[in-house]
């Protein structure tokens, strides 16, 4: 596969797994209450908070709380709350709900977040509010891991304010402290930023416990360049351990070695990591495409899906005088019907089952002579099989059958869909909704089995397609042919179309037809590429594609959800 010029490489946009801590917004909240224990009936004086985005302040919101109780006296000379002041303020019932609008899709930081968070956690359950599930930051806990071992002798907001040069003093009052805690909190992410430390995910890990030994490997990712693209995770022996793709491979790579990365084998696999290696791509699918290709040809021990894209089953309806269904490993050049890839054998064995149950073509395996001469098996007698081993139906009734079958395998499936939802209906009044729930589930396999070989044929019977698909910086362009990816570039705007396309398919690959519905790929691959052309606002500038509307697809709506796919976890 061919790709673009890299001068004609850009960013899609920043990995989903990253959020630049420019982009986060942030709820700095403090409280004032009665006493150091909810649990023990200490209640809430007063709430301050200041909403940050960027190093700005984008909102405030400070009030006082009636605690109804007395504030002990030692309270009210430490924070100046007199319980003449919160006489006339809200109970906690209404200021609380006031917070949680504000603060509501930002991320919570406070100093000794425990407190804080405990405090209005017992409010909500007081209350019979859900808590939502914040992400929570303590500038406590960062300061003690950014700060040098005897830089200060604590860490209390106090002591933290003066010696990062807080622009205002802590005085236990809410939002006094509040804003204070928001000079802390950028005078820390100030130290971080040297560090590379710039997305949400990057921060966390300095205040959880990341073990030493991953984030040390951090270094790995130096190398790796903010664009989009592919990643290759090495062992010391050169052997690829994982691959993955990221619209942002610096900072995918990177939350490996953070708090953000929880997956137990990923902690191994970055253990066991010596080198990280990119591949830059022009376009997502690009990205997606080579990740498939790479996962199959190295077979990496920590991917979970891809690795054996050769492990299918097919289902068969043989070309000889008597044809019959047979599940099979691969296509050969033989001119018979396929219908396919199933990722597992039991599916394709559904597939023919359902088949069987509705059509009488044969179920034995020995090839029959044109005129035979045996006997009728049991099929035969209870009416489920035509029986040409015995003679007893004319090759012409029986060639209407295999074409019945093949229409429904290749065509349209509504045959086998009537027949199906009839005998569903029969079980279902006679309540045996196990065996019910088996037929529908034959019929699923069937029907997703078309469905894929139709949409893959869409693809591998069209020698050549070039598709183009608007972006930002300007037009994505892929050259598609036998259903493989084989050129992929991004033309700028203002660029003459016809003379760049030209350049872009004189670097393509040549790429030869596979047999019967199989694409000059994996099927995986093709299916990439199909959901890319599906994409609205696409154009197609040279070559044809479309779906027919009978077919299988129209049938879809009838089935359950499929079964997900084990993740890929990339």
């Amino acid at each position: 596969m061919s790709t673009a010029p890299p001068a004609l490489y850009a960013q899609a946009c920043f990995d989903d797994l990253g959020r630049l801590l420019r982009d986060v917004t942030f709820c700095v909240v403090d409280l004032e209450t009665t006493g150091g224990s909810a649990a023990k009936g200490s209640r809430i004086t007063e709430i301050g908070a200041v909403k940050v985005r960027g190093g700005e302040v984008v909102g405030e919101l400070q009030s006082l709380v009636n605690p109804d109780e007395s504030i002990p006296a030692f309270i009210t000379v430490l924070t100046g709350i007199t319980d003449a002041m919160v006489v006339e303020a809200p109970r906690i019932a209404e200021v609380l709900p006031s917070f949680l609008e504000f603060a509501a899709g930002t991320v919570l930081v406070a100093h000794n977040a425990p407190f804080d968070t405990g405090f209005l956690k017992h409010a909500a359950r007081e209350l019979g509010i859900t808590w939502p599930r914040f992400e929570v930051l303590d500038t406590a806990v960062l300061a003690r891991r950014v700060l040098l071992s005897g830089e200060t002798r604590n860490v209390k907001l106090a002591t933290l304010a003066q010696h990062l040069g807080a622009s205002t003093t802590p005085d236990h009052r809410a939002l006094s402290d509040a804003r204070a805690t928001v000079d802390v909190l950028h005078a820390l992410l100030e130290r971080l930023g040297p560090l590379g430390v710039d997305s949400l995910e990057e921060l966390m890990a300095y205040t959880s416990r990341v073990r030493p030994e991953q984030r040390r490997k951090r270094h790995l990712a130096d190398a790796v360049p903010n664009a989009p693209g592919v990643y290759l995770f090495r062992d010391r022996n050169d052997e690829v351990l994982y691959v993955g793709t990221s619209r942002d491979l610096r900072r995918r790579v990177r939350s490996y070695f953070t708090a953000s990365e929880t997956r137990t084998r990923m902690g191994e696999m970055v253990m066991l990591a010596d080198r990280v290696d990119s591949v830059v791509c022009a376009t997502a699918l690009e990205a997606e495409v080579r990740e498939l290709r790479l996962i199959a040809r190295h077979r990496p021990p920590y991917n979970r899906r891809s690795k054996f894209p050769d492990r299918v089953s097919w289902l068969k309806l043989t070309r000889e005088a008597w044809p019959r269904l047979s599940v099979v490993t691969r296509v050969i050049d033989d001119d018979a019907d396929y219908l396919g890839p199933f990722r597992r054998r039991s599916l394709a064995e559904d597939a023919m089952t359902c088949l069987h149950e509705v059509f009488g073509i044969r179920q034995c395996t020995p090839r029959l002579p044109r005129t035979p001469r045996g006997n009728a098996c049991a099929l035969a007698e209870i009416g489920h099989c035509l029986a040409p081993c015995d003679g007893s139906v004319t090759a012409e009734v029986y060639a209407a059958e295999v074409l019945r079958v093949r229409r429904a395998m290749t065509a349209d499936p509504d045959t086998v869909v009537a027949a199906v939802t009839r005998h569903l209906r029969e079980l279902s009044e006679h309540e045996r909704y196990e065996d019910a729930a088996r037929r529908r589930d034959r019929m699923a396999a069937l029907l997703r089995g078309v469905d894929r070989t139709q949409r893959l044929r869409q693809l591998t019977e069209q020698p050549e397609i070039v598709a183009a698909a608007p972006r930002r910086d300007g037009w994505e362009i892929h050259v598609v042919r036998h259903g493989r990816l084989c050129a992929t570039g991004v033309m700028p705007h203002g660029t003459v179309p016809g003379p760049w396309v030209d350049a872009l398919l004189a670097t393509a690959e040549t790429v030869a037809p596979g047999l019967g519905p199989t694409p000059a790929a994996t099927a995986e691959e093709t299916e990439c590429v199909l959901r890319w052309l599906e994409q609205p606002g696409l154009r197609m500038a040279r070559g044809t594609w479309h779906a027919s509307l009978h077919s299988a697809a129209r049938h879809l709506a009838l089935l359950p959800p499929p079964e997900p796919p084990t993740p890929r976890a990339s």
